[in-house]
């Protein structure tokens, strides 16, 4: 791992330690925020938010929230009415490789007999599964992990045991907040990776991580789908066609014009169509879609050193009526 990537404590907790001080705050606030705090058989807090509970826009914030290990804001704001009259959500981070991309990104398949889920939160950090921890580090051998699943289901004990296992504590030890996509807080959340996407690109196009400075992104808030398909296509157009993110970041100014039309959604093959309709395409199989596809619309990069912007990418805002509008 290179040197300028070795994970070091901020303010003096592991990811894990922020998210979990952060849980203790929601719980207290469980019946305002209109969520559920349950024990699993296997000890395992769940955090429901958005499966059995009704949960809301509040619980959507602060499941967000944990996603990022409270290492950034999350709030709602007046959208463009160009690009669509509703409400948007905004992220800013001055910790992008720690908040994005060792928590927020949805990068574990949590599997289980009859249960799908995916997994995102600082509790990737202390299970190291993924690739991208070779890169990025940040891996932690925590007290205590937090982490949110996007499923339809509350976890079965037997998924919460494996786990805790990977994340090498016990299952009592172990918190997870859950929502389905096709919920307030679950949809709020899916918006909420706007400035990850972009972050994510970046590392996949081979762009050194620790250039990344800050980050701050705002995507369109979509009307909440009655089913999880639904769901999934009108939360990701929301940040294939709606969402801008700037980043700002250190190094030379070559680079950033060289890389610059590669990192937004725009430069796929497969842009252009609403998420559904792709998804639909492939069969619903998420790997045979253009990896290029999943990063924001536009995206505006910022040197520090240099005081160069650039700006790339574009906004689509037909493509989310077809997507926001539909029945």
């Amino acid at each position: 791992m290179p040197a300028s990537l070795r994970p070091t404590k901020i303010v003096g907790m592991d990811l894990n330690e922020r998210a979990e001080q952060l849980c203790q705050r929601l719980v207290e606030r469980a019946d305002e925020l209109r969520i559920e705090v349950t024990t699993g058989e296997a000890g395992t807090r769940i955090i429901d938010c958005g499966v059995a509970a009704g949960g809301g826009l509040a619980a959507g914030l602060g499941l967000a929230s944990v996603c990022m290990a409270d290492l950034g804001t999350v709030e709602l704001v007046p959208g463009d009415p160009w690009i669509w009259a509703g409400p948007a959500v905004a992220v800013a981070t001055d910790h992008p490789v720690a908040a994005c991309m060792a928590a927020q990104y949805a990068g574990w398949q949590i599997t289980g007999e009859n249960f799908f889920g995916m997994g995102s939160g600082p509790m990737r950090a202390a299970a190291g599964r993924e690739d991208l921890f070779d890169d990025i580090g940040h891996l932690e051998q925590p007290d205590v992990a937090v982490g949110v699943l996007e499923t339809s289901q509350l976890p079965p004990a037997e998924v919460c045991v494996d786990i805790a296992a990977a994340c090498r504590v016990p299952p009592d030890k172990l918190t997870l907040l859950v929502a389905r996509t096709a919920s307030q807080a679950g949809t709020l959340q899916v918006v909420a990776r706007s400035v990850e996407t972009a972050c994510h690109k970046l590392h996949e196009l081979g762009f050194h991580l620790s250039r990344l400075v800050s980050g701050y992104g705002v995507a369109p808030l979509p009307p909440v789908a009655s089913e999880d398909l639904d769901g999934i296509g009108r939360t990701n157009d929301a940040v294939l066609y709606g969402a801008r993110v700037t980043l700002w970041v250190r190094g030379d100014d070559a680079s950033l014009e060289a890389i610059g039309e590669r990192v937004p959604s725009s430069a796929s093959r497969d842009h252009g169509e609403p998420f559904a309709t792709i998804f639909a395409r492939y069969d619903h199989d998420f790997y045979a879609i253009d990896p290029h596809l999943f990063s924001p619309a536009w995206v505006s990069l910022n040197n520090l050193e240099t005081g160069s912007c650039f700006e790339f990418g574009e906004l689509r805002p037909d493509v989310l009526e077809a997507s926001f509008g539909g029945a």
